[in-house]
């Protein structure tokens, strides 16, 4: 009955919040419809995938993550950050700064990139749900360098933030991103002319030496109640020199050795590690797997992400590092594990990253 009145206090909210973006529609959902990914009304991966496994039900799982949390979710003090001015930044200098969770800041072959930005407090629409862990968080939009492209993966709340993105939005030029996700930002007052968005396998050239691929992912969408009306992706961003690869949301699947035979060596990959239950083994990666699919995409080094600011499941704040951590130990790449803020050169092999996540309590 709990799970029942949250869910219609949600329905209620949807109806008046600008928050929730906005569903695709007319000259949008046509081509949409057009995609082979697009099946009776709702986008479908490319395996077949249960979004809950088990016997466990919607209401039932939104009831537990609510009302049966754990110790140890989340960290028993503030995490160490570093605030880098951006903006000071060389910019013909390839790296990368991790802003916790999903978010980071890329350049490229003088590109300035932002992927997934969220700095708001807390990763959904309610305030007491998904609170971003303990402790002065150093970034603001206010922050950010100009902004040659946004790269968004999908349109959940910890990846697609309104409050970040509008005021972000008059110093990004190009915005990148799946198939209907264009309609949330439109109606946050981003202009369609930047918005460039792509089905799994489309292919921007953005530039002479820069190029976006949109790629598959293995997971869902829906800001609100109703799902699967925007994809979801991972991306592969190619320059002259260089490939990094963003898996964006996604459980293991086919698709990652898929896209190492499509493209070979990749310098970095940015994979997703965190947020993990059993019960969401198909739509979230294990670490274990996520190692499994670093290799699949022939990765270099590694970047694990989706951890280290929110607790949105039930496994401890830092499981993740200490698992892909021993996961990683026999493998042929790089684990880049640095503090949030901190400056990763991508030319620099032989940067060393300490164990942050090993605090006293």
């Amino acid at each position: 009955m709990v799970a029942l009145a949250i869910t219609t206090v949600m329905a209620t909210v949807v109806a008046s919040s600008p928050d929730f973006g906005k569903n695709p529609n007319e000259s949008r959902l046509e081509r949409i419809k057009m995609s082979p990914n697009y099946v009776d009304g709702q986008f479908h991966n490319l395996e077949p995938t249960q979004h809950l496994s088990g016997d466990r039900s919607y209401l039932s799982a939104i009831s537990r993550y609510l009302f049966q949390k754990p110790e140890h979710r989340t960290p028993s003090a503030a995490l160490p950050m570093i605030k880098t001015n951006l903006k000071a930044l060389d910019r013909n200098r390839d790296l990368i700064i991790w802003f916790g969770h999903s978010s980071a800041y890329l350049q490229l072959d003088g590109k300035r990139i932002l992927i997934d930005p969220v700095f708001g407090g807390n990763a959904s629409p309610f305030s007491f749900i998904n609170e971003a862990f303990k402790g002065e968080y150093p970034y603001t939009a206010e922050d950010m360098p100009d902004i040659d492209y946004l790269v968004i993966s999908h349109d959940h709340w910890d990846h697609l933030e309104y409050t970040t993105l509008t005021k972000l939005s008059p110093r990004i030029k190009t915005v990148i991103c799946p198939l209907g996700v264009g309609a949330h930002l439109e109606h946050w007052g981003f202009s369609p002319l930047n918005i460039h968005e792509g089905d799994w396998n489309d292919t921007f050239k953005l530039e002479p030496d820069f190029t976006i691929h949109i790629l598959p992912a293995r997971h869902f969408s829906g800001r609100g109640l109703e799902r699967n009306q925007t994809l979801w992706a991972s991306f592969m961003l190619e320059t002259s020199s260089r490939r990094v690869f963003y898996s964006g949301d996604s459980g293991y699947g086919k698709h990652f050795a898929d896209i190492g035979r499509r493209f070979g060596k990749v310098d970095l990959a940015i994979m997703e590690n965190g947020q993990y239950d059993p019960a969401w083994k198909n739509i979230h990666m294990m670490p274990e797997e996520v190692v499994q699919g670093a290799i699949d995409v022939h990765a270099k080094a590694v970047l694990p992400v989706h951890s280290g600011r929110f607790a949105m499941s039930r496994h401890p704040w830092d499981e993740p590092y200490i698992r892909i951590t021993e996961a990683s130990r026999d493998k042929n790449f790089q684990l880049m594990t640095p503090v949030i803020g901190r400056v990763v050169y991508l030319d620099d092999a032989g940067q060393t990253f300490y164990p942050w996540w090993n605090m006293p309590g």
